[in-house]
């Protein structure tokens, strides 16, 4: 049996394990699991609920020795599953922005906001659907990583370069967030075992802005599109610099660089509730 060791997990409020570091295997050559516990969305009757129990012996075994066929879906559990529609929400957001940027109709690019909420939605609902059957997932930390890099990353930049920051700075500043807020989820992997923790293993502090704050770009998007202030309509709010040079860039791209600043800082520490 895997020993317990508290930490806790990603950008959302769902509860699994992953491995330890490279020292810490069992006698039997299998690693020791670590729980990670998310606190982004917690509210305080999931936060004061007792711990889920770890994954046993035959989890691990389950995902690297089981070579029936569909073998990896047979060992998903129920909550990844949900993760796997937040991943879904966010590439349905990119596919309507592709969609605006063709056909220049304004409901295609406000389904790919409504996506990403509902990407929000699925997020939070993971870990209520683990608690409530009282099961861990072995792979849920990482699923719930790349599922949020695509939702609150990839779609918002998406969101943004279908509204008009189309030049090459535009782009720059976009891709800027998305490689932030792919390093802070890397990132958190890594060091969650090191964020002072209370009794229960709830850490005291995100280290900089979590991925899913992302979200104010979202409704400040959602917003322009509403009023008009769009590349097809009235243009974007702001002014556009060095226009018809190399490094003409909006000047409202530079948001998107400070978002991704902040999601990497490591000074910045914002107590949790």
């Amino acid at each position: 049996m895997a020993s317990k060791r508290t930490s806790v997990r990603g950008e959302s409020d769902s509860n699994n394990y992953a491995l330890s570091d490279s020292s810490d295997f069992e006698d039997n050559g299998h690693p020791r699991l670590s729980k990670r516990r998310s606190s982004l969305f917690s509210l305080s009757s999931l936060s004061s609920a007792e711990p889920l129990p770890p994954p046993d012996e035959k989890d691990f075994i389950a995902f690297t020795s089981d070579d029936r066929h569909f073998s990896l879906l047979r060992n998903l559990h129920m909550a990844d599953f949900i993760t796997l529609m937040n991943g879904f929400s966010g590439f349905y957001s990119i596919v309507s922005c592709l969609r605006f940027t063709l056909t220049k109709q304004t409901h295609y690019v406000q389904r790919a906001h409504f996506f990403i909420i509902l990407g929000l939605f699925f997020d939070f609902f993971d870990g209520k659907v683990a608690r409530l059957r009282n099961k861990a997932s072995l792979i849920g930390q990482e699923l719930d990583s790349l599922a949020d890099l695509i939702s609150f990353g990839v779609a918002p930049a998406s969101i943004a370069f279908s509204l008009g920051l189309q030049t090459t700075l535009d782009v720059l500043c976009l891709t800027f967030l998305v490689l932030c807020g792919l390093t802070r989820l890397a990132r958190f992997n890594v060091t969650v075992a090191n964020i002072p923790k209370d009794i229960k293993g709830k850490a005291h502090y995100f280290e900089g802005l979590p991925i899913p704050s992302t979200l104010w770009l979202v409704f400040s998007m959602a917003f322009c599109v509403y009023k008009g202030w769009y590349e097809y309509e009235d243009g974007l709010p702001g002014p556009l610099l060095w226009k018809g040079k190399f490094f003409e860039f909006h000047l409202i791209s530079l948001f998107f660089v400070i978002q991704g600043c902040l999601m990497t800082s490591k000074s910045l520490k914002i107590p949790k509730p």
